[in-house]
């Protein structure tokens, strides 16, 4: 993964939450969405389906569409406005290039 967009720099005495991302396990805290799980792991959140290029949410309230991602089992869902939860296991699509 490359370098996080985000740094967490309050709220770290909140529980850890494991999650799995293109296979690679991380933690986040509980209370955190998916997109702030994801970017305080990765510069990206997906890539895009029509272009390829980096996308990291745009509007971070679920109001752009840009912030889709999948589960493993294909469900997707908007990382801006779904809570990460224990043992999820998602898949962004910028390992493979997607």
């Amino acid at each position: 993964m490359s370098t996080a967009l985000l740094k967490r720099l309050a709220e770290t005495g909140r529980r850890p939450v494991c999650f799995v991302l293109d296979g690679q396990p991380l933690t986040a805290l509980a209370g955190d969405t998916v997109l702030t799980a994801v970017l305080t792991h990765s510069a990206q959140l997906r890539r895009s389906e029509f272009s390829g290029e980096p996308r990291a949410g745009f509007c971070m309230m679920g109001a752009c569409q840009d912030c889709w991602i999948a589960t493993e089992s294909g469900q997707r869902f908007r990382a801006c406005a779904t809570f990460v939860e224990e043992g999820m296991r998602l898949v962004s699509g910028v390992e493979a290039g997607k």
